[in-house]
């Protein structure tokens, strides 16, 4: 699978103490101090729903107008794209009410989106594979019908077929008008970054117009961002293959030209790596906003925002425990109440390991070693997008996350914190 990153944030960025630059150590030194707060070796496990093949990410929102965080999934082998309602914080620990909402060849990737603006909550998916093409499946008008399946209708977006193998979506409004946009990015052969134009009428399917923003070789994250502080969003991505491979960030240059402007495309660090899911935090609370990215490899890479404007970066690299798998995605919060960020961490490869961890610095931030902590315990072997989010109204954080080799489906862990 994002990250999306379109996270339920009202309730997974939460405020708190945080800690500042320690003006005694170096200057690209931070420190803190790391605590274990007794948590017990793994936290329980609560299955949404395990019923089919290939759980393959999940997307937040609150779709039904209740404030509590409803998923979208898809389930690639399974070929299926599923809504579920939180079902409220006292039964959140069983399976949640579900819903099929289209059925469609390898999808990678399903989001929410009200695409026509007609206040029910639509969802998006993007599929890989032979199929390559983006999927619309339209909501019933009749709140009533949500989760009645025969209520719902597929539709394929035509400028989307055929392009290249679609990873993942990303709803925002580019240009100001109609309604919502959607940035999107590809894999492998005539990959890109771009995004499709929304018409007057969202259901003038042949209406939707493409443009092409950045020749990508596998698009995992795409984040919508205001790195320059110019007030319009712009477009945080990691690309994890190819020529182009690396953490990126895409300037749009504002609505009246967001359709016939090229948008710059600026560099965060080296191309060095195969970069997984990234995302955007203020990981040592000095006010600027950082970017801290998984890899495929046995580490993750902090990059410490130094400058406002223009954005400047400082790199470092920090260790995946031993035995862990290899990363995928990283999520930023205060995990354990100390007012102190964590870093929790998913993993492929992780037969017979760990495969999600949080991680937090034992003295200073920029440090390669960090102090672990298991989530998971050694079940699963590919995880995906974490999420930080209170599914159970207790307060803290718990993780929600999907597993695709093990069949776990669509999971989540509580947070079991002595507070």
């Amino acid at each position: 699978m994002e990250q999306a990153r379109d996270s339920y944030r009202t309730r997974s960025a939460p405020g708190g103490v945080r800690w500042f630059l320690n003006v005694l150590l170096l200057p690209a030194a931070i420190a803190c101090v790391a605590t274990d707060r007794g948590t017990p070796s793994a936290w329980p496990m609560h299955v949404i729903d395990n019923s089919s093949a290939g759980a393959d990410g999940v997307r937040l929102a609150d779709a039904n107008g209740d404030r509590l965080p409803d998923v979208a999934a898809g389930w690639e082998e399974g070929g299926l794209i599923r809504v579920y309602l939180h079902p409220g914080t006292r039964a959140a620990r069983r399976p949640w009410p579900a819903v099929t909402v289209g059925q469609v060849s390898s999808p990678e990737d399903a989001v929410f989106a009200d695409l026509d603006g007609d206040g029910v909550v639509d969802v998006v998916s993007c599929c890989e594979g032979q199929e390559k093409t983006v999927f619309f499946h339209w909501a019933p008008r009749e709140r009533s019908r949500y989760l009645d399946p025969t209520a719902w209708k597929t539709e394929a977006l035509p400028a989307s077929k055929g392009l290249c193998q679609w990873m993942f979506c990303l709803p925002i409004q580019v240009d100001g008008r109609n309604g919502v946009d959607l940035v999107v990015g590809g894999k492998n052969e005539a990959a890109r970054i771009g995004w499709f134009e929304a018409p007057p009428d969202a259901h003038d399917l042949n209406a939707w117009k493409w443009h092409p923003l950045f020749d990508a070789g596998w698009i995992m994250s795409l984040i919508a961002e205001d790195m320059d502080g110019d007030g319009d969003r712009d477009i945080l991505a990691s690309d994890r293959k190819g020529a182009s491979r690396g953490c990126l960030w895409i300037e749009n240059p504002g609505p009246d030209r967001a359709d016939t402007s090229r948008w710059p495309i600026h560099r965060i660090g080296a191309g060095d790596r195969e970069y997984m899911f990234l995302t955007v935090a203020d990981l040592d609370g000095d006010g600027l906003r950082d970017v801290v990215a998984a890899t495929a490899g046995r580490e993750w890479v902090y990059y410490r925002r130094t400058v406002a404007k223009p954005p400047a970066w400082e790199s470092y690299t920090i260790e995946l425990p031993a035995d862990t798998g290899t990363g995928k995605s990283v999520s930023v919060a205060d995990v354990d109440g100390d007012g102190r960020q964590d870093v929790v961490f998913s993993c492929e490869k992780s037969e017979g390991k760990r495969g999600l961890m949080r991680m937090k610095c034992a003295k200073v931030l920029t440090d390669r070693n960090w102090l672990s902590f298991d989530i998971a315990g050694l079940k699963g072997a590919k995880f995906d997008l974490v999420q930080l989010v209170d599914l159970d109204g207790d307060g803290d954080l718990d993780v929600m996350t999907t597993e695709e080799a093990e069949r776990l489906g669509v999971i989540w862990y509580e947070n079991p914190m002595v507070r």
